[in-house]
């Protein structure tokens, strides 16, 4: 479920957190980056289960309406087209779904508060009174009318994120790239998904004999840590002094791990790991942080290529 780049966005968060902490043993920092890791799928999980409480929420409301005194027609006759959502009639049936929410202990009869206000939010906006009229009536239709509020909405959900916030301090950390997890799910659900379909593993290698992903990560961890010195002093030796006085320590976290994919890494191409952070450092640094990232990446990268210090074998040798 979890790709490459949100791998690597879970570790440099770790190697800042480790680093600003004053712990000295690195297996420590592995511990708790594989916790944090586990925690994602269990914010994943709650965003489902929110998802299908809200349309539960839409049931109740149009039941209720139908039992006023003096019901209109719309209430008598209300738009079903929410509630009978495809895709969240699945997951509301998927066991592998409901196993998970008994796992978290997830019940959301003490927060209907926090349910009412994405509900009545929901209901207001032009994504949602579109979906209600479409005259297209499809599964394709409801999982890209899930994605359209997941991505225009669910980052301003502030009452839902400060409900998140207490149950886990990973969970505020990870809200955003869960929401983007939430975006990739929903996007390639297939019309096939049914109460026996099993929920995404946090790794995608996770049923493989070897847990590749697991295994990067973990390396990952410990090698720019292990090189911590020594990768400092290369990007200081490959700096300018009006460079030296701009480099943020998320930047120098970035370029540290960069350099270690490159020199220690040798199944990773050269692009991907360029590739890779230009584009982390877009979204976990300075405005400016891309272009600066990408040019000292550049000079080392031609300094070491020169040394032939980066050894690269198998897939690693593509576009090096």
């Amino acid at each position: 479920m979890i790709n490459r780049r949100f791998l690597r966005v879970k570790v440099l968060q770790a190697v800042y957190a480790y680093l600003g902490s004053g712990e000295d043993v690195v297996e420590n920092g592995v511990k708790h980056l594989l916790e944090s890791i586990d925690k994602m799928k269990d914010l994943f999980v709650w965003q489902l289960s929110f998802l299908v409480e809200t349309k539960r929420f839409a049931e109740n409301r149009i039941e209720e309406n139908k039992r006023k005194n003096f019901p209109t027609q719309e209430d008598l006759h209300p738009n079903m087209r929410y509630v009978e959502n495809r895709v969240l009639n699945a997951l509301e049936n998927n066991r592998d779904l409901r196993k998970e929410e008994e796992r978290l202990k997830i019940n959301w009869a003490d927060n209907q508060d926090i349910v009412r206000n994405y509900y009545n939010m929901m209901r207001n906006t032009q994504e949602y009174n579109d979906y209600m009229s479409n005259s297209v009536n499809n599964f394709e239709q409801d999982k890209k009318f899930i994605v359209k509020m997941i991505n225009e909405y669910f980052a301003d959900l502030d009452v839902l994120q400060d409900f998140y916030e207490e149950k886990s301090i990973f969970f505020v950390d990870d809200y955003h790239l869960v929401s983007s997890m939430l975006v990739k799910f929903f996007s390639d659900i297939k019309a096939s998904f049914n109460e026996t379909s099993l929920l995404p593993t946090i790794y995608k290698t996770e049923k493989d004999a070897v847990n590749e992903d697991k295994e990067f990560v973990k390396n990952l961890f410990r090698q720019v840590l292990k090189h911590d010195d020594e990768y400092g002093k290369l990007v200081g030796a490959n700096t300018s002094n009006w460079e030296k006085e701009r480099v943020c320590v998320m930047d120098m976290i970035i370029l540290k791990l960069a350099l270690t994919e490159f020199l220690c890494f040798p199944y990773i191409p050269v692009k991907v790991t360029m590739n890779e952070y230009i584009e982390i450092s877009k979204y976990f640094s300075t405005p400016k942080s891309k272009i600066f990232v990408n040019g000292i990446l550049d000079r080392i990268l031609k300094k070491l290529t020169e040394e032939n210090a980066i050894v690269k074998k198998g897939i690693g040798l593509l576009d090096s």
